[in-house]
């Protein structure tokens, strides 16, 4: 049974100062990332057409070179998921309700993360960005190497694995709603009566046995989805990077940790806004009187 543990205990700590380092490596990699995508990026005077044996060879170095860095990039994920799942056998209610992240995040967050069809808007958006910028190059027959050059193979692959993610999403999104409709399950509406029956006959041990009891099978509900909903969102993530050249996936991953942390930033910021607005805003019996 899942025991929950109060709000702003050890574990939520823990995972929170983890989170932080988990922030900091992936900065690290990202500054890795873009340091490779400005190392390694197709010769300008080669187009599609024309290589040479000299060419292949300096390709498949560059490509066995980002494909190591493109590795230590998943794997960090990886990490991160595998650190998540066993904090949620402790608290999956943290997991779903992270205090760690900010209220902006949290407006954006699908079972307690990214939703996983956002890793195509994110392909897509920064396809464009590229197409836009190298667009006259591409007229010229050159190949930029970046997002902007996928094949039509590469987007028949993508439109495949967009209406897999989407369909696999809802059924997650499915399980998810009916672990919510338990909590005016029968059993529930029943306890919620008996305890209240119960506490004014001043019975609280007792009360909090029952309440724990009933709730146990609904966290242990809770954590089975989030842990579809994260496996959904890593494997979405590894599916893409897999259809992606190494030189695209460099440029996908940089766009994912750049979105990812600024926007976390944003959020932090926006927090700290407004908690300095209420911390200074004088309370209403300090306000002058309205006038009449």
């Amino acid at each position: 049974m899942a025991q929950a543990i109060p709000k702003g205990g050890p574990e939520r700590e823990t995972f929170q100062k983890f989170f932080e380092c988990y922030l900091v490596k992936q900065d690290q990699l990202l500054q890795e990332l873009i340091s490779a995508s400005k190392s390694h990026h197709p010769n300008p005077n080669n187009n599609r057409a024309t290589t040479t044996e000299s060419n292949t060879e300096s390709s498949m170095t560059e490509s066995t070179q980002l494909r190591s860095l493109i590795d230590r990039v998943i794997e960090h994920y990886e990490n991160y998921y595998r650190a998540k799942s066993r904090w949620a056998k402790e608290d999956v209610l943290a997991m779903l309700s992270p205090s760690w992240r900010s209220t902006l995040e949290d407006a954006f967050l699908w079972i307690g993360g990214w939703r996983p069809s956002m890793a195509f808007h994110l392909l897509y958006s920064k396809s464009g960005l590229q197409f836009e910028a190298i667009f006259d190059e591409l007229i010229r027959g050159l190949s930029t190497g970046d997002l902007a050059d996928l094949s039509p193979s590469q987007l028949n692959r993508v439109d495949e694995l967009q209406r897999t993610t989407i369909r696999n999403e809802k059924d997650v999104t499915e399980k998810m709603a009916k672990v919510q409709e338990t909590v005016a399950d029968t059993s529930m509406v029943e306890l919620s009566h008996a305890v209240s029956d119960m506490r004014r006959g001043g019975d609280s041990e007792v009360e909090e046995e029952r309440v724990e009891s009933a709730l146990g099978p609904k966290e242990e509900g809770l954590e089975e989805v989030l842990h579809s909903a994260d496996d959904l969102r890593l494997r979405t993530l590894k599916s893409v990077v897999e259809i992606l050249t190494p030189t695209q996936a460099v440029h996908y991953l940089i766009a994912a940790a750049e979105l990812h942390l600024r926007f976390h930033e944003w959020g932090k910021k926006k927090d700290a806004k407004i908690h300095d607005y209420h911390r200074h805003d004088p309370s209403p019996s300090e306000q002058d009187p309205p006038r009449h």
